[in-house]
């Protein structure tokens, strides 16, 4: 990962934790890392039971598809396996989750544009 690219991915995350507190999110944790993976948010909703886990994507173009698209497969699995690990090591038993995409498209001198998919993938 370059600089420029964590830079994004930084900038990006900062816009979603914006965004989240604004519908009232509670932030529990950010950047949770186990091995290689890590989530991006994990936060409660104000409407519903249970925690979020969020992953958040960001591109500066669409030179290598929309933020959306990185969500392949491989990443869904991966995103659940760390999940349960944050449950298993937090000894969180019996709890409602849901994983939520945040997509972030910062084109340069436009406005950023936002996208929250609640419940993005099972």
């Amino acid at each position: 990962m370059t600089f420029s690219t964590k830079k994004t991915g930084d900038k990006g995350e900062e816009l979603a934790v914006e965004l989240l507190e604004s519908k009232s999110y509670t932030i529990i944790k950010r950047n949770y890392r186990y091995g290689k993976g890590e989530i991006d948010i994990i936060a409660k909703d104000p409407q519903e039971e249970g925690l979020v886990f969020i992953e958040v994507k960001s591109r500066k173009s669409l030179e290598y598809g929309s933020p959306e698209e990185a969500i392949t497969k491989n990443k869904i699995k991966q995103l659940k396996r760390i999940a349960e690990l944050y449950l298993y090591e937090n000894e969180i038993k019996e709890i409602l989750c849901r994983f939520d995409v945040i997509a972030i498209l910062m084109l340069p001198g436009e406005k950023p544009q936002i996208e929250h998919y609640v419940n993005a993938f099972d």
